[in-house]
C-alpha cells in the first residue's frame, strides 16, 4: 500500500508539474489558441443573427476537473494509508 500510495502521489506531481510547464515551452501555442478563441467568439456573435443556430453553449471545466480529480486521489489514499496504520 505504501508503495501505491508514494507512486500515486509522483504521479500526480508529474503530471501538474508536466500541465503547468507545457504553456512555456510551446508559446506560441497560447497565441494561436487566443487568435481561435476570439475567431469562434466572433462567429457565435455573427450566428446570433440566425435564429436558426442553438443558443446554449456548453463550458466543460477541465482545469477544476483535474484539480479535484488530484485532491480526491490525495484525500482517499491518505485515508487508505491511515486506515491501515
Amino acid at each position: 500500500m505504501k508503495s501505491f500510495l508514494l507512486t500515486s502521489l509522483i504521479g500526480s506531481f508529474i503530471l501538474t508539474l508536466a500541465l503547468n510547464l507545457l504553456p512555456a515551452l510551446f508559446p506560441n501555442a497560447a497565441a494561436k489558441a487566443e487568435r481561435k478563441i476570439v475567431d469562434k467568439m466572433q462567429e457565435s456573435h455573427e450566428n446570433r443573427v440566425d435564429p436558426s443556430t442553438p443558443k446554449v453553449r456548453v463550458f466543460f471545466p477541465w482545469k477544476a476537473m483535474l484539480l479535484i480529480s488530484i485532491g480526491l486521489t490525495i484525500a482517499v489514499n491518505l485515508v487508505g494509508f491511515i486506515s491501515r496504520l
